[in-house]
């Protein structure tokens, strides 16, 4: 009977932890965006997010992530979102949870944004 409790009680952990990075640390991250001058409007897949100083939420993806800065007047600037391995998805490779990591890996919580701050300064001389 003790034996059959201890692997009930094991396989729950097992399932409770699959997509541990998904459900740990979420699918989204917070960044903060700044420009110089303040009150660029920051897109991301089109969508505007905010005006800077802001911070947006901004779903992970194992793709390329882009953001976009405009005011009117100044340039336009692309910047590209860095990221960095999540280190949380190690427990699914330890516990043997593919589930898990296809799941982290659907979600893009294979990885996190790194670093939560991006600075934009525009060019010194307004579009003409």
């Amino acid at each position: 009977m003790k034996n059959k409790l201890s692997v009930a009680l094991l396989a729950g952990i097992a399932l409770s932890v699959t997509s541990c990075a998904s459900i740990l640390t979420g699918t989204k991250d917070k960044i903060t965006f700044n420009s110089t001058p303040e009150g660029a409007k920051v897109f991301h897949k089109g969508l505007e997010k905010c005006k800077t100083p802001c911070t947006a939420e901004i779903p992970r993806s194992l793709s390329k992530q882009m953001v976009t800065f405009e005011k009117e007047g100044f340039n336009t600037k692309e910047v590209k979102l860095t990221k960095t391995f999540n280190p949380v998805t190690l427990v699914n490779i330890l516990l043997g949870g593919a589930i898990g990591v296809g799941i982290d890996a659907a979600t893009g919580s294979l990885t996190k944004y790194s670093p939560k701050a991006y600075q934009n300064r525009a060019r010194a001389e307004k579009l003409i």
